[in-house]
């Protein structure tokens, strides 16, 4: 693992502030060579605090990946401290755990993602027609991830005991306003 952190280009910065409020107002946002584009939150690694940055995720053999072509940047490092990360796309969010692939299998996904077109295969420093070789020393500088849902998070489970209505998550989640209940007409006017 790098010792220092990456930064995406300038243009790619600039693009993520255009798309981060479009993603974030529930719109089907495509992103170059039509990879959906998708909300990653990870917690940071040294804050704790949610970090979310737009994604593109690449589908391949059933499995959702998500690779970083320009290497070692912020949410790569966040992602591999925290393991697990919420994906959202329009209203749909859920947990995923997220596990780096080993660099054969990365290698292999990656040149088959290239030779399909992939817009960004020059950040990851390979051509279509490069040896496998060099696409497995593009993936030690590039991670790559998957994406595996969850069902039910391991510290959730207990919410469907009897004790999790005592200690659950549930109990836990943070009162948003416009969750709070409405009083109906009767609690109001004290009958």
């Amino acid at each position: 693992m790098k010792a220092t952190t990456d930064k995406a280009p300038l243009f790619v910065r600039v693009g993520n502030m255009f798309t981060l409020p479009l993603l974030r107002a529930g719109l089907r946002v495509v992103g170059f060579g039509r990879y959906p584009a998708y909300l990653l939150t990870v917690r940071g690694r040294t804050s704790g605090l949610p970090r979310t940055v737009p994604i593109v995720l690449i589908r391949r053999h059933g499995k959702r990946i998500v690779a970083s072509p320009y290497g070692y940047v912020n949410w790569v490092r966040n992602l591999q401290a925290a393991g697990e990360a919420t994906l959202t796309r329009g209203r749909h969010s859920e947990v995923v755990k997220a596990t780096q692939l080993e660099p054969i299998e990365a290698a292999l996904i990656l040149r088959e993602d290239v030779q399909a077109g992939n817009p960004f295969a020059r950040f990851f420093g390979v051509t279509k027609d490069a040896p496998l070789k060099e696409f497995e020393r593009a993936v030690g500088s590039h991670p790559m991830f998957a994406l595996d849902s969850t069902i039910i998070p391991t510290d959730a489970a207990s919410t469907y005991t009897n004790q999790g209505k005592q200690h659950g998550i549930v109990r836990n989640l943070p009162r948003l306003p416009f969750l709070r209940r409405i009083p109906h007409a009767r609690q109001r006017d004290g009958r």
